[in-house]
């Protein structure tokens, strides 16, 4: 399609080549993306004042608006781009003896993901670790792991996390040491933190923005760092329970907060007990735990508590 701007239209793509910053501002449908597009390829083209263009734009007319409009108009079409919004797939590799369904796995990922577009690949366990539990079941894993008993701290900023997280599910980090208080969330007001919180220091920086999707500092995960302690045991994911990296972590957290101290267990791949019980029981224990708290969805949200 040829461009015929009209006089505004012309106007506007002048300014903004003669003018080292500009605006353009008008209503929806008068032109502003042919305009800008104009503008950069006289620039590139016509005057050489330019080389290469980033467009700064949101997701859907980045993907869509601008692309659509230069393969629309003729005098565009010497214009190369690339859009550099992520590719959108995802690849599930899936390791396992046990038959799992592509379409439950699809599922999953686009509730968790909506949108994207998924390959998934599920291949035979190696056949060594399979016949490890083929007969019992045994430790999948080498490691050492350490349950610490929680402090009242820990057990309160917790707290805190969960209230704030449930209001702004947003980036956030929390410390609470002895009396002070110390609150900075993202995309979150800070008087209004204040009057929840009136003896907390809130966004000492003043007010932020993190991510748009973002849990990472709202959770036990990070609090466990940000607290010089291990409030979720160490790492943690969403492995099947014969991994000792759950399992282990998990039962030597609950061990911690019965006996009150830290505790340390040591594992190898294919021990059969552990800390006096069969490998069995403690993942029975690690399974009850997790229903406990939601599943492994939560598990993975929250940590260990």
């Amino acid at each position: 399609m040829n461009f015929e701007p009209h006089d505004y239209q012309a106007y506007a793509i002048d300014y903004i080549e003669t003018h080292p910053v500009a605006a353009v501002l008008l209503d929806m449908g008068l032109g502003k993306t042919v305009i800008s597009l104009t503008a950069i390829a006289d620039l590139l083209f016509d005057s050489f004042e330019a080389h290469r263009i980033l467009v700064v734009a949101p997701l859907r007319v980045a993907r869509d608006t601008w692309p659509a409009e230069i393969r629309k108009w003729q005098h565009l079409k010497h214009l190369t781009f690339e859009v550099l919004i992520g590719h959108g797939y995802g690849h599930v590799v899936i390791e396992t003896s046990a038959p799992i369904d592509k379409t439950d796995v699809a599922f999953i990922v686009e509730r968790l993901a909506p949108g994207i577009r998924v390959f998934i690949q599920i291949v035979p366990q190696d056949v060594h670790l399979a016949e490890n539990q083929a007969k019992d079941i045994r430790c999948g894993d080498n490691g050492i792991f350490k349950g610490m008993p929680l402090t009242e701290e820990q057990k309160e900023i917790s707290k805190i996390a969960r209230e704030i997280y449930s209001a702004y599910p947003f980036d956030g980090k929390y410390i609470l040491d002895e009396a002070r208080l110390i609150l900075c969330q993202s995309h979150a007001a800070t008087s209004e933190l204040k009057q929840k919180y009136p003896h907390a220091e809130v966004n000492p920086l003043g007010d932020w923005t993190g991510g748009i999707d973002v849990d990472s500092g709202a959770t036990n995960r990070k609090l466990g760092s940000d607290m010089a302690d291990s409030v979720t045991g160490g790492g943690l994911h969403g492995k099947d329970l014969s991994k000792a990296d759950v399992t282990l972590n998990i039962y030597a957290f609950l061990k911690a907060q019965e006996t009150g101290e830290p505790v340390t267990i040591c594992c190898a791949i294919g021990d059969n007990t552990i800390d006096g019980h069969p490998y069995s029981e403690l993942v029975a224990i690690a399974a009850e735990y997790i229903k406990s708290i939601g599943g492994f969805e939560k598990f993975a949200e929250w940590g260990l508590f």
